[in-house]
Parts: C-alpha cells; sequence; structure tokens
C-alpha cells in the first residue's frame, strides 16, 4: 500500500511534527555518509528529504518515486531531480550508484525482493545503501498519523534476514525517532533533545524506524574453499565415451567367415 505523493509531501514539509521526523532520520544518514563529493546518490520511495544536504557536493542525485504513489518536481527550487519508475525497473544503469537510500519503500513494496534485486543491481561494488523502515517494537508504527504507520513494520533480525536472501551484507544498523509521533507543542519542542538521548544512550527497541546499512555480498570475503582446493567429485562430469564393452565380436576368418573372439582377448 502506497501513500500518495501529495500525503507525503505535506508531512514532511508542511507539518511540524514531519519536519521534526525529517531532521531525525537525515542526522543519521549525514552521518554515516559524510563527505559524498565525486559520487552518484539516489533514494527511492519518499527519500528525497534525506537527498537534500547532498545537492550541493555530490556529483549526481537521483530521485526515483514509485508509479503508485506518483510523483512531485524535486527541490521546489531548483531544476527537477526526480522521476517516475517501476519498483522492478529503474532507469539507471548496472553498478552506477555509488550511495543509495530507500525511504517509505520496501515497507509498501508489493514485491520487497524485486525491489531489493533492483537495488543490488545499481549499487556498485563499493557502494552503500540505507533502508529506513518502521521499527516494529517503536511507537512511530503504531500511529496512523504519521507515514510510517502504513506498511510492515520490520524487526532487526528480519531486515538482516531479508536482505541477506537478496544478496546484501549488512553492515551497520541504527535507530532514530525517539520522541513519541505527536503534534504536541511540549514534544516537539522536546524532539532534538529526545533525539540525541536516544543516540547515545537510548535502547534501540525504543526507536521509531529502524536504519540498516547494507553491501553488495560479492564485495565481502567469500566463505568457501579456493579453485585450487576444490576437488569436484569426477562421477558429476560424466562419461564421455562410455566404457561398457561386448563380451564377445566377430572376427573375420582367413576364409571370410566370421568366429566370435572372447573379450578378454581384445
Amino acid at each position: 500500500m502506497h501513500l500518495d505523493v501529495q500525503v507525503l509531501r505535506d508531512f514532511y514539509y508542511r507539518s511540524q511534527l514531519g519536519r521534526a521526523a525529517q531532521k531525525g532520520v537525515r542526522d543519521r544518514v549525514v552521518e554515516r555518509w559524510g563527505d559524498t563529493r565525486g559520487l552518484t546518490l539516489a533514494g527511492y520511495g519518499f527519500a528525497v528529504p534525506l537527498l537534500r544536504p547532498f545537492l550541493g557536493t555530490a556529483e549526481r542525485v537521483i530521485g526515483l518515486m514509485p508509479g503508485p504513489q506518483g510523483v512531485m518536481h524535486w527541490p521546489a527550487d531548483g531544476a527537477n531531480h526526480s522521476v517516475l519508475c517501476d519498483e522492478a525497473r529503474w532507469p539507471l544503469a548496472n553498478d552506477s550508484v555509488d550511495r543509495l537510500v530507500v525511504m517509505h519503500g520496501l515497507e509498501t513494496s508489493d514485491h520487497p525482493l524485486a525491489l531489493l534485486d533492483e537495488m543490488h543491481r545499481v549499487l556498485s561494488p563499493q557502494g552503500r545503501a540505507l533502508v529506513v523502515v518502521p521499527s516494529r517494537g517503536g511507537l512511530w508504527a503504531r500511529s496512523d498519523a504519521t507515514p510510517f504507520g502504513f506498511g510492515r513494520p520490520y524487526s532487526r533480525g528480519q531486515m538482516e534476514r531479508l536482505m541477506a536472501e537478496a544478496g546484501f551484507v549488512c553492515a551497520a544498523h541504527t535507530t532514530a525517532l525517539f520522541f513519541p509521533p505527536s503534534s504536541r507543542r511540549f514534544w516537539l519542542r522536546s524532539a532534538r533533545t529526545l533525539e540525541k538521548a536516544g543516540r547515545n544512550w537510548g535502547p534501540d527497541r525504543l526507536g521509531g524506524v529502524l536504519i540498516v546499512e547494507a553491501m553488495r555480498r560479492d564485495t565481502a570475503t567469500p566463505r568457501g574453499l579456493r579453485v585450487a582446493e576444490r576437488m569436484p567429485l569426477r562421477v558429476l562430469e560424466g562419461i564421455p565415451v562410455s566404457g561398457a564393452q561386448p563380451a564377445w565380436r566377430e572376427a573375420p576368418t582367413p576364409s571370410g567367415e566370421t568366429r566370435p573372439i572372447p573379450a578378454t582377448n581384445l
């Protein structure tokens, strides 16, 4: 179930709670990625609020928005960087993205493994992906007042198994949104303090969203034997020429007749 792009836009850009949530998650993304000069960045779902800090430094920034959600011009004050696409057919070349972030994409996807396969295809061998999903044990997944209350929430173990099945290695994980999903003035004023306290001392299960950092599995050290150490069974290679022989065969005689010859004399 995808939310409409106008609903997401109004939450993140026209409500105080949405702006506070945007900052809470975006600070974690900036913290994980650091310097992105010369890199290609992409975001899928409604990840454009997280990409704003990189517009002036990264070589290329692309906002991918799924068809059922809809697309909007982004950023509003500059040239458009967003594009409408199918969740399993992105208009990007293989190995072309250095940093990828997904928000409001995986939990609402009808085919999560197909989406992860597409992420695997476009991510460069040394690239990194951040997947932001509602935390199963957090308050934000239980409230319909925010976009994180829609779709399937995930636990850390569920995300690790899903990413491994799609060919990713989970390199790190963190959480964000330790303040409650409330528009009351007291909680909004306390949001920054609660985020800082949760980042430093709060247990992960109290965070409203789970952020998993993943890399393609082919960048990890292979766990199997080296090629030189492998000794496959020859029976699996097949037999190119049959080794079976008849018990006897016909041999010509001086008179032109044939006589049987035992197999031991062949």
